[in-house]
C-alpha cells in the first residue's frame, strides 16, 4: 500500500536534531534571570565565555587547536566591553556560559586569535555542534542587542537588562525584546510524478541548487507563507503543508522553518529576480545532489543546512 509523506513523521521523529546549530543543551534559567545574574555568572569558578569582535567569533588558535572558550582573564587584551556581557545559560556541570562583544577590531587580531562567522563555523566544521548551538545563541543576542543601543520611540539611550534579554530606554522606559525573523523553506513535492522542485539563486556556490525560502509576513500562518512563496518563486500551487523541522540560523537571528508543500501544478513560472533557475528534479537525480555532486556538477547545499535534511530526508522516504 502506498502512503504519502504527508501522513507521518518518518523518517525521522524530530529531524531537527540533525540540522546545525540545533545542538545546544544550556539551561537557560529564564525564570530567574536578574539584573545580578551576569554578575554572579562572572564571579563563579569555571565560567567561560564567547567574544565577538563585530559579527564573528574569536576563537583562540594554538597551531592546531581552536578553542572559543575564554576565561574571563584571557579577554582583557580584547577590550571587552562588560556592560554589554550577556548570560546565555548554564552547562549540566552548574558552569555558567556568556557571551561579550569586544573593542579590537578583526583586522587587528593577532595570530593567535582567529575570527570566524557563522557559515565558516558551520561549513568547516571549526567547533563541536554543542559549541555551534551555543554560538547560534550568542551570536543572535549579540547581534540584536547592539542593533537596539537606542530607542525606537524617543531616540534616546537604551540600557540591557536581566542578562541581554531586554533593553529599556532609560528616558521612556519603553521596553523590547529579543527578535527572531522566521523563514519559511520548503521543498515542494510533486508526489504522482516523484519529483521535488529545487531553485537556483544568482548568490548560490557553482552548481547549487536548494529549497525554495522566504520571510513569513505579518498576519500570515506558516503554512500560507510556504503557498504564497512557492508560488511567488516558482508559479507552482501546492495544496498540502507538512511542518518537517526548524534550524536556528544566527545569520543574525533567523529561526528557518522546514516543511514539506503538495505540488497542485506542475508548470513553471520563475521569478527572474529570485532565481536564475528552477526545475523539477527525479530522486535520482537528488541523490546524486547529495551523494556524488561532482558527477553532475549540480550539488545540494552542505550537510546541517536544513534545505539538506529536507531533501536527504524526502529521497530516503520509504512509499
Amino acid at each position: 500500500m502506498s502512503h504519502s509523506l504527508f501522513d507521518s513523521d518518518v523518517p525521522h521523529p524530530e529531524p531537527s536534531n540533525l540540522t546545525a546549530f540545533a545542538a545546544n543543551d544550556l539551561n537557560r534559567d529564564s525564570e530567574h534571570r536578574d539584573e545580578q545574574s551576569v554578575e554572579k555568572a562572572l564571579a563563579k569558578e569555571g565560567t567561560h565565555i564567547f567574544a565577538f569582535a563585530g559579527d564573528k567569533l574569536v576563537l583562540k588558535h594554538d597551531g592546531q587547536v581552536l578553542d572559543p572558550l575564554f576565561a574571563r582573564y584571557e579577554l582583557q587584551e580584547l577590550q571587552p566591553n562588560w556592560d554589554e556581557t550577556i548570560l546565555l545559560g548554564y552547562r549540566k556541570s552548574g558552569e555558567p556560559r556568556l557571551a561579550v562583544p569586544v573593542g579590537i577590531d578583526v583586522d587587528d587580531l593577532t595570530s593567535q586569535y582567529k575570527p570566524a562567522d557563522g557559515r565558516t563555523l558551520f561549513r568547516e566544521m571549526l567547533i563541536d555542534e554543542v559549541l555551534l548551538g551555543e554560538f547560534a545563541q550568542a551570536a543572535s543576542l549579540i547581534r540584536w542587542n547592539g542593533d537596539n543601543r537606542f530607542c525606537g520611540r524617543c531616540g534616546s539611550a537604551m540600557e540591557i537588562h536581566i542578562g541581554g534579554y531586554k533593553r529599556v530606554c532609560a528616558a521612556c522606559e519603553h521596553m523590547i525584546f529579543p527578535r527572531t525573523d522566521p523563514v519559511v523553506i520548503m521543498l515542494t513535492v510533486d508526489e504522482q510524478r516523484d519529483l521535488c522542485l529545487l531553485g537556483r539563486s544568482p548568490h548560490f556556490a557553482p552548481g547549487m541548487y536548494s529549497c525554495l525560502a522566504g520571510f513569513l509576513e505579518p498576519g500570515e500562518t506558516i503554512e500560507n507563507a510556504v503557498r504564497r512563496e512557492t508560488l511567488e518563486e516558482s508559479g507552482i500551487r501546492t495544496g498540502r503543508i507538512r511542518y518537517h523541522a526548524s534550524q536556528p540560523w544566527p545569520m543574525p537571528h533567523s529561526l528557518m522553518i522546514g516543511c514539506y508543500a503538495e505540488a497542485k501544478s506542475t508548470e513553471i513560472s520563475r521569478d527572474e529576480t529570485e532565481l536564475e533557475d528552477c526545475r523539477w528534479f527525479t530522486r535520482e537525480e537528488t541523490i546524486e545532489m547529495l551523494e556524488r555532486p561532482s558527477a553532475t556538477g549540480r550539488a545540494s547545499p552542505p550537510k546541517g543546512a536544513i534545505a539538506h535534511r529536507l531533501m536527504r530526508d524526502w529521497v530516503e522516504w520509504k512509499r
